[in-house]
């Protein structure tokens, strides 16, 4: 009895720590480590990273499957990342089009690494 008692004193204590680490439960605000806000956009620190790269890459080919304009990714120029059940990644790309002229569009993408899931959620031009 004594020894199930510490074992859920221990699992408990595990649980609550847990919980506080990531931001969850009282006295947080709502808020992880780094005054990250959950939900909240914050700004991808590197960019050039090859999997942020890859990532605009994989939103532009994506949008060029449905559309006509037949875009081809030149680079991400900035991002913003939010932590909901995944991610979701707000990616500011460099595109061309067919004629050579390239623009910015501003993409958006869901992506679940747990159950494998990527989606791009919208694509449109960026705002000059």
């Amino acid at each position: 009895m004594a020894r199930a008692f510490l074992l859920l004193a221990v699992l408990a204590a595990a649980v609550a720590a847990g919980a506080s680490a990531a931001g969850i439960g009282g006295g947080g605000g709502g808020r992880r480590g780094h005054g990250t806000l959950f939900g909240g956009w914050r700004p991808i620190p590197d960019v050039s990273e090859p999997r942020i790269q890859e990532l605009g890459g994989w939103a532009v080919a994506q949008h060029a499957r449905l559309a006509t304009d037949r875009l081809r990714f030149l680079r991400v120029t900035r991002g913003e990342q939010q932590v909901v059940a995944g991610m979701n990644y707000r990616l500011f790309v460099d595109a061309q089009d067919a004629a050579g002229r390239s623009a910015p569009y501003v993409a958006v993408v869901y992506e679940q690494s747990w159950t494998n899931t990527r989606k791009l959620t919208s694509f449109d031009p960026a705002a000059n």
